[in-house]
Order: structure tokens, then sequence, then C-alpha cells
């Protein structure tokens, strides 16, 4: 058996998978699935597309049942390469090589270069290789081994020139370095074309308001397509391209992006490519060298902690205070007790006043506030729970937001979204024409 010359190979550019992953204890929810996401993500910028994805229990006669099911579809396109992980582990139930090996009608052989490997892994570690783990060094005949550093499991490639599976280890950790950094290099040797993909996010506008203002461009649209994607407090547009390089599926996606950016929904798209509002945030300010403060009450820390878990947030981040009874609200934010007894710390003119009183106290270009009722209590004929306001101050001025859940949405829910919502408005005070991409 040899690494760089496999005996068989893909005899045609592959264009279709499908994902299994292996493991009881995944059925049994004893392990959050993260291998499926981060496969699916790579194959599409391989212009591989994924039909299918399924989780099997260590049982070889139903691992063998979904390998022919998904060569053959059976309702779906049959899919070219089959990819797995788990399963390749030293124990008796780690049976993942042997019925594929099996399906494929390949004997099981000694990989010595693997087992030299695994025996320098554990002496590295000041461990005796235990004879059960012998067994990881066992493979196909004929597969491609691509060898562990991170583990001591090696990923393997088995094909017939028509079916191709490829098998990775479980653990992520071990899984994701292989797959980009040996698996991935092979692998497109056998694809003929790219997926680029580019994500438009929306908030302000409902799913299915897009859809509406976008359908003409939808329909129309077939290379690149544009697909809308519901999250919670947003919506996101992906825009994907096919092509025979990343150059010119790029072309293609960024005219599209800004046909978008020029609709009716334009106003409403916070930032392109970016991973959430509070990086898209971040992102902005730094970029106008600006700086930022939040004084909270119901979302209580939650606006600087999601501003701070964007990397460089120091750049921009000032600082803030958790205003949560009114005597805080008075004695640090300088809110007038006045304005409380007339109009209820969950007010407009509450929020006005947090607003200027951090922006003073932390010396910042822009300040944004909340306060609210988030439940399950509290809560007023005129406002009821769900009901927050958010404040904005910066050289323009001091203005608010009153934003309203609708009954049954949870504590967590609510201060989320108006924590999203707050930094959505903080990007639109300081780029007024919304040009926040």
């Amino acid at each position: 058996m040899e690494n760089a010359k496999p005996k068989t190979t893909p005899a045609a550019p592959i264009r279709t998978a499908e994902i299994l992953c292996v493991g009881t204890e995944l059925l049994l929810g004893d392990i959050v699935n993260t291998n499926a996401a981060f496969l699916s993500r790579r194959l599409a910028g391989m212009g591989i597309s994924v039909y299918h994805q399924a989780v099997v229990g260590d049982h070889p006669g139903r691992l063998t049942q979904a390998l022919e099911e998904a060569y053959a579809g059976h309702g779906r396109p049959a899919a070219q390469l089959v990819i797995l992980s788990g399963g390749l582990g030293p124990t008796y139930d780690d049976l993942t090589k042997e019925t594929v090996a099996s399906f494929f009608g390949r004997d099981m052989m000694l990989h010595a270069e693997s087992l030299a490997r695994i025996k320098s892994y554990f002496g590295k570690l000041g461990r005796c290789m235990s004879c059960n783990n012998e067994k990881q060094a066992m493979m196909p005949q004929g597969a491609v081994v691509f060898p562990n550093d991170y583990g001591t499991a090696p990923a393997l490639a088995v094909s017939d020139g028509e079916r191709t599976a490829i098998l990775l280890p479980g653990p992520p950790s071990e899984l994701e370095p292989l797959f980009d950094r040996q698996v991935r290099p092979w692998l497109s040797q056998f694809t003929d074309g790219v997926l680029i993909s580019r994500n438009i996010h929306i908030m302000g506008m409902g799913e299915a308001d897009v859809e509406a203002k976008l359908c003409d461009l939808m329909v129309s649209s077939t290379n690149p397509t544009l697909a809308p994607y519901c999250k919670e407090g947003e919506v996101r547009l992906r825009v994907t391209a096919r092509a025979d390089s990343e150059a010119q599926a790029t072309a293609l996606c960024d005219r599209l992006v800004e046909a978008v950016q020029s609709s009716e929904v334009g106003p409403f798209i916070y930032g392109v490519d970016v991973e959430n509002v509070e990086s898209a945030l971040v992102q902005t300010l730094t970029r106008l060298g600006l700086t930022i403060a939040c004084a909270e009450s119901c979302t209580g820390g939650m606006l600087g902690e999601r501003i701070t878990s964007v990397p460089g947030a120091s750049a921009v981040f000032a600082g803030g205070c958790i205003t949560y009874t009114n005597r805080m609200k008075v004695e640090q934010l300088g809110v007038s007790q006045a304005t409380i007894d007339r109009y209820t710390e969950v007010s407009a003119e509450t929020a006005a006043e947090m607003a200027v009183g951090v922006r003073r106290v932390c010396h910042t270009d822009l300040a944004l506030s909340t306060t609210g009722y988030a439940g399950p209590g509290g809560g007023t004929p005129e406002h009821p729970v769900g009901t927050v306001f958010v404040g904005i101050a910066s050289d323009h001025g001091v203005r608010t937001l009153k934003l309203s859940y609708a009954a049954g949405k949870t504590r967590d829910y609510i201060r989320r979204a108006a924590a999203s919502r707050a930094f959505l408005e903080a990007i639109r005070e300081v780029m007024p024409d919304n040009d926040s991409q």
C-alpha cells in the first residue's frame, strides 16, 4: 500500500457528496456533532454539493445500508463521495474501516508506516502503546492513507473509480486540521470548479418582507443564487456562485451583492461577510476611529460582553455601566430622579439620559443604553413585558428607539434581540447612509 500513488482514484470529477457521522454517542446526544457543519462548508468551497447528511450508530449493518443508500441516491442525487467521521479508534466497536473495506470488497492489511507513527506518538507521550492500538494501523487494501499528526487514527480514502469514501477520525481537533492540510489538497485533484458564498446580513426586516422585496431577483438569479435564511433577530441572504476559478466565482457574487445593496433592502443591511452585528459595529467604529460606551439595565452587561468578545474591541470600547437599580442610574449616570418619577425607569426619557450620562462619564464619541422589561415579571399596561427602550447619544444629539417583543418571547431572547438592535442603531448613527459594508 502506498500513500503517494494510490491504486485506485476517482475516475471522474466529484460533484456530489454525502456526510455520514458514525457513533452511537452522537445519537444519544452525548456529543454535539460539529463535524457535519465543518465538512459541509469545506466541500461547498470546493464546488462539491452535499445533498444529505446522516448519523449512524456503531453498527456494521446499518452503516452498510447507509453507504448503499448514499451511493444509490434513493430520491436524491447519488453521491460520488461519502465522507465518514468517527469509528476509527482502537476498541472493538470502532468498525468504520472494516465496514467500508467489506463494502468495497477489500481485505484489511497492516500499514507499516502508520504503525510506526502510532508507536512514535505514544513514545513522545512517555507511554507504551496498547496492543489494540495496532488495529488503527490496519487499512483496506489500496487505500490512500493520510498520517494523523494530532492523534493516533490516520485518515484514509478508498475508491473504486466511481465511488469514493474518505474516513476521518471523530474528534474535531483531529478531523479539522487533517482535512484542511492533507485530505483537501488530495481531494482537490478530483474537482472541476469552486463554489463561493457571500453573506448579506439584514436587521429590521422580517424574512417574508425581504423575500417580497427581492422575489424577482431571487427567481432570476441562477448563478449566482440568492437565498434567504432566518436567524434570531435578523435575516441572512446567501449569495452562491459556481465557476472554474475562485476569482470568477467571487466576481459573480460581487455583482449580485451590489444589486441587493442597491435595492429596497439596502438600508437594512448592516454588513456583508461579517460574523455578527457586534463584529460589524467594532469594524465600523475602528475604520472611523470612533469610541463607544454602554449603559445597561435590562441587558445586564450583555452589550459590553458581546462587544469585547470581538478581537480588536479595545480600540473602540471604553467601558460601560450596569445600572440595574434606579439609585445606580441616578448616582453613576446622572439620570434625573424627576425623570424616573415622572416617566418611570422604563421610558424613552430615562434611556436618553442614560446614554448621555455614560457618554459623559466615559468620554466617548458614541454611547448606547438599554432599559426595559425582559420578563417574565414586571411590565405595565402601557409598557408590557417585551418593551425595551434603546438610547443612542453622539455628536448628532440623543435619540431613542422603542422595541416591542411579542408575548411569549423568553427573557434571554428579549435581552439578546435588544442588544443586537442596539448595535444596529449604533452603526446607523455613525453611518447615516448605511454604508456599513
